[in-house]
């Protein structure tokens, strides 16, 4: 597919965007594209740590967002703060999702993919995928959806073109990510509460190269990622 000019990533928790899509919003971003992520939790319960608090966590992990976004030169990360594993499908959530696709217009929408069957998937993946494609089409079309947005903030409706779901298990679009997967694997780093720096995991920079190797040998790559893509525009 051919790279959009404006990009938007819409992220359950810190980390996962580097996991599923860093290697191609790095791309884009060297190419030209302006990225933005919309954090939708503060992460604040992941941890094994007995002496750690949500609270304290939460400052972490969004400290930890703020490098990583930095390290793929991401314009701007939207804080929604919502409580790890507390995303409902709600109306507030959804409207905050359609008020950034209008403000921010973007070609392309990067979220989970939240119809998975083979795998265990987190709750917020599920709900932020879903809630993230149900914010795309129809509501951020239809000018009857929050009409709060144009009328108070003079924000027009609008038409993404794509959506592209990562963590599918129906990959229909391969990204090259060669050159950028170092940059991928520094941005995950960052999320240093997250992952291990004493080895007992495995290096995740082992880890991302092997998934993105197994990804680029279906499209003739050398490091891809995969994604399925749901094209709205036509």
């Amino acid at each position: 597919m051919d790279r959009p000019e404006r990009a938007m990533v819409v992220t359950p928790h810190p980390d996962d965007a580097e996991i599923g899509c860093g290697g191609t919003i790095g791309a884009w971003i060297k190419a030209g594209t302006e990225v933005v992520y919309v954090l939708c939790t503060n992460g604040d319960k992941g941890s094994g740590d007995l002496e750690m608090t949500s609270d304290r966590l939460a400052e972490i992990r969004e400290r930890e967002q703020a490098e990583a976004a930095d390290i793929l030169g991401v314009k701007e990360v939207i804080y929604l703060r919502y409580p790890d594993g507390m995303l409902e499908d709600t109306s507030e959530f959804r409207g905050q999702l359609v008020h950034a696709i209008r403000k921010h217009q973007p070609e392309v929408v990067m979220t989970p993919d939240p119809f998975r069957r083979g795998f265990y998937l987190h709750r917020d993946h599920r709900v932020c995928g879903q809630v993230t494609i149900d914010a795309v089409f129809p509501f951020a079309r239809d000018h009857l959806h929050y009409p709060e947005h144009i009328e108070e903030e003079g924000l027009e409706t609008y038409k993404v073109a794509d959506i592209l779901l990562w963590g599918t298990e129906e990959a229909d679009t391969y990204l090259d990510i060669t050159d950028t997967i170092e940059a991928k694997i520094e941005s995950l780093r960052k999320h240093a509460s997250q992952v291990s720096s004493d080895g007992s995991s495995g290096d995740v920079g082992d880890f991302i190269k092997a998934n993105a190797k197994r990804m680029g040998e279906k499209a003739d790559l050398i490091y891809a990622e995969a994604f399925r893509r749901i094209n709205i525009r036509g």
